[in-house]
């Protein structure tokens, strides 16, 4: 089984221009694909978002949005023929992925605990069940696999969350040193730059935005970028707005900021990773999740969620550049080793375990699908 060449249809759910987490699963799958599997995306428009939309518009924006022009998706499922594993990509899509016929193995990619992402609600009772209907967990970090193993008695292994090395990479060592350039007037400014999607509640965008108000309020000198999100949030203070940013332009904010912020509440963002790719020094949230992953001596500047003690951490790296220095060569040193490629051999192993795992149940007698309805 180790050499055999694999068919994998992953079923995504609506999506929009920014979700990191359509971008991943477009890497993942170009990664299997460059591996020699055939691999298939599949639409399950649980929003209705695209309903009204012609084929080839939701097609065209899916490769816009996600750079996906190895990977063609499929709008419906009527040209469905079957596949060895039918990949859930998030909890709206496990119902179906469960009632796919001519299935050898069913398997999820996990990259987050979903259940958090809602208030009290069938939503969230909903993402908790699907975590226990047998598919095989394929979670995006080592706490996330402990916790689909310890909470809901699931099967699962876990990937690393990797990056784009050609686009996210330190700028060149020609760059003279000192404040990078600014993003406004074009005089010299040390640049902030927070990831403000604040449509992703997860994101703690508030939090962020209570900590960069004290920051303008201390340093009127320093630059604050927020980005992420469409719309303008209303701030108490200057910035530059930048709005939703393509890869390139996220490389370039990088390379011209002095301090980036991110904040995850629950499974690590891959927007911290791609600071530290690009030497950005990071500052986070000490959460459950990030300390299991980067533990509190790593790379990252991990920090209780209070907005004076983010405050004060933003300012520890901006008045030392020595500081900002070490931790951008621990970021890079770390991220050196997460590629896409290798996330992709973690989830073929994790493919293949979930085809061991089906192959165990109909031995054993057990059913290897069937609806979750």
């Amino acid at each position: 089984m180790n050499e055999t060449r694999l068919s994998v249809a992953a079923l995504i759910p609506s999506f929009r221009r920014g979700s990191g987490g359509h971008a991943t699963i477009v890497h993942i799958l170009e990664g299997l694909r460059a591996r020699g599997h055939e691999v298939s995306v599949w639409l399950e428009d649980n929003e209705g978002r695209h309903a009204r939309e012609r084929a080839s518009a939701t097609r065209r924006s899916f490769r816009k949005f996600f750079a996906a022009d190895g990977v063609e998706l499929h709008t419906d499922l009527r040209a469905w023929q079957g596949a060895d594993v039918a990949l859930a990509t998030g909890w709206q899509t496990v119902a179906r992925v469960l009632e796919l016929p001519g299935v050898r193995g069913h398997a999820y990619l996990v990259q987050d605990h979903e259940p958090d992402f809602y208030a009290v609600s069938a939503e969230r009772m909903w993402a908790a069940e699907t975590y226990r209907r047998g598919l095989y967990c394929i979670a995006a970090s080592p706490w996330l696999d402990e916790l689909l193993r310890t909470r809901y008695g699931a099967r699962a292994t876990h990937f690393d969350l990797g990056v784009d090395h050609a686009l996210y990479r330190p700028p060149s060592r020609t760059q003279s040193p000192g404040p990078r350039r600014s993003l406004g007037s074009g005089d010299a400014k040390e640049i902030v730059a927070f990831y403000a999607r604040a449509v992703t509640p997860r994101r703690a965008v508030p939090l962020g935005l209570a900590a960069l108000a004290e920051l303008a309020r201390r340093r009127p000198d320093v630059e604050i970028a927020l980005y992420g999100e469409d719309r303008s949030l209303a701030v108490p203070f200057s910035h530059s707005n930048l709005g939703v940013l393509d890869s390139r332009r996220l490389a370039e904010l990088y390379g011209r900021a002095s301090v980036g912020m991110v904040l995850s509440l629950t499974n690590p963002s891959l927007i911290g990773l791609e600071m530290m790719a690009c030497g950005l020094p990071c500052v986070e949230l000490a959460s459950e999740s990030m300390l299991a992953t980067f533990a509190s001596d790593g790379p990252l500047t991990l920090v209780e969620p209070d907005p004076l003690a983010l405050c004060a951490a933003l300012e520890r790296l901006l008045d030392d550049p020595e500081r900002r220095a070490r931790v951008s060569r621990a970021g890079l040193e770390l991220m050196s080793a997460r590629t896409w490629k290798s996330a992709a051999v973690q989830v073929e192993a994790g493919l293949r375990a979930a085809l061991s795992a089906a192959g165990e149940r109909v031995a054993g007698g057990g059913a290897t699908g069937g609806s979750a309805r």
